[in-house]
């Protein structure tokens, strides 16, 4: 059994940065660990549908951040530590929401933006940012 934990989140004021961290524990059932999962970061802004942040591959060689994020958050991973990290900079106030991370495992080493073909997730961790 796969297990995600977010950390990191809470309340910062508009321009302020927080770093979310994702660890993750446990293996498949075909007992794959996180260092072979592509990641992803989403979020879920109150009476808004889940949304693409950003995703990372298993090796942490290729990134890709949705456009609203591009430029200000930052995807990265450390697999010793079986961590994915989401930098967030120069926060605005539609960047509050609670963050989820997820996991899939794919036969090659890619990036996945699509949510619905992520097979674990964390229980989010709240991000609020003020005027």
């Amino acid at each position: 059994q796969v297990h995600l934990v977010e950390s990191g989140g809470g309340l910062v004021q508009a321009g302020g940065s927080l770093r979310l961290s994702c660890a993750a524990s446990g293996r498949t059932r075909s007992g794959r660990t996180f260092s072979t999962a592509t990641m992803g970061w989403f979020r879920q802004a109150p009476g808004k549908e889940r949304e693409f942040v950003a995703t990372i591959d298993r090796s942490g060689g290729v990134t890709y951040s949705s456009d609203s994020v591009k430029g200000r958050f930052t995807i990265s991973r450390d697999n010793a530590k079986n961590t994915v990290y989401l930098q967030m900079n120069s926060l605005k106030p539609e960047d509050t929401a609670v963050y989820y991370c997820a996991a899939k495992w794919l036969a090659i080493e890619t990036i996945l933006t699509n949510q619905y073909q992520y097979d674990y997730w964390g229980q989010g961790t709240q991000v609020t940012v003020s005027l």
